[in-house]
């Protein structure tokens, strides 16, 4: 469960007294996530979304965040709005941390996506890089190869091997070239950066919402299809590679926003850096991540063995574009 700060009942209540959303009910810690502490909070008007901002969130940064969430609701987005307190507040302060409440959307996450569900996320993905292209606001990411580069530094090939006696290896032999040759003149967009099926909501086969944009930032379009393919695409369990998700999911994002021949081409190896980013995110809160924590620690090898396969098989899978992904693992 992650949730990393315990408030007690009397600070909740007077938590939500400040915002105009009814007396509180009940606030229960939600599993999924590894950054921020989470908790589901029932009051007599409805459900909510309650966020700690523990880690890798700046508090000047807030306002951008929210603010991306509130420009794509108001353009009916599927995504939840943030709920302003009494005084408009889009945010408060307890105990030096800073904590939102943040619409509940109905729906479910699907732990393995049929083609026509990932062709609806591909197409919302799609849709939230059109819907910001008026969204005045710019963050950098401050997770591009470099900063990988500095996470693998940090976590010491120890503390990698630690982890698995193979991943010094692999990050030896995959980043460099990965580095050399990332594509940064393709156009670029507000980008979710993180959407995994757990940030995705379905109902009846359709996207319901998008949640958790506390990645979100000014990037590589492309990209962020990217890190959407690596993690829909293979099974948690075996590995696998699911030829008709990716093929979906590519298949919907360009039937709201088509991709260009150079970016088609780039997409093998904007994968492997999605796989990347995510090797060096895991292995750094793998190791950071305190014992007392209530948190799943994630394996940075499943992703280390999509990028194997996107190495062997990315060309391949991506080189017809949305006219039919057909190779598997």
């Amino acid at each position: 469960m992650a949730v990393y700060t315990h408030l007690s009942a009397d600070t909740l209540e007077k938590l939500i007294a400040a915002y105009d959303v009814g007396e509180l009910r009940s606030a229960k810690g939600i599993a999924e996530g590894v950054s921020n502490s989470n908790w589901l909070v029932e009051t007599s008007e409805g459900r909510f979304i309650l966020t700690m901002y523990e880690r890798r969130i700046e508090l000047d940064e807030l306002p951008y965040f929210l603010g991306l969430l509130d420009h794509l609701a108001a353009k009916d987005c599927p995504v939840p709005r943030t709920i302003h307190d009494r005084e408009g507040a889009a945010f408060r302060m307890i105990d030096g941390k800073a904590v939102a409440l943040i619409e509940f959307l109905p729906g479910v996450s699907v732990d393995r996506a049929s083609e026509a569900e990932a062709r609806s996320v591909g197409a919302a993905l799609a849709s939230i890089h059109s819907a910001s292209e008026d969204f005045a606001p710019r963050r950098k990411n401050d997770l591009r190869p470099s900063d990988w580069q500095a996470l693998f530094d940090q976590c010491g090939e120890d503390g990698l091997a630690g982890i698995h006696p193979d991943l010094p290896a692999v990050v030896e032999r995959h980043l460099p070239d990965v580095m050399a040759n990332w594509p940064e003149h393709l156009p670029q967009a507000t980008i979710h950066a993180d959407l995994f099926p757990d940030n995705v909501l379905m109902l009846g086969g359709k996207v319901s919402g998008l949640i958790d944009f506390y990645f979100a930032c000014t990037d590589i379009a492309a990209y962020d299809l990217a890190v959407t393919h690596a993690a829909w695409s293979f099974s948690d369990e075996t590995q696998e590679f699911d030829a008709a998700t990716g093929r979906g999911l590519v298949e919907g994002y360009q039937s709201s926003r088509p991709l260009s021949e150079e970016e088609l081409r780039a997409l093998p190896l904007l994968a492997r850096g999605a796989c990347l980013r995510f090797m060096a995110t895991r292995a750094f809160d793998w190791i950071d991540t305190p014992d007392t924590a209530l948190v799943k620690r994630k394996d940075p090898m499943d992703f280390a063995r999509r990028l194997q396969f996107y190495t062997d098989h990315g060309e391949e899978i991506f080189a017809s574009g949305a006219k039919g992904l057909s190779a598997s693992a």
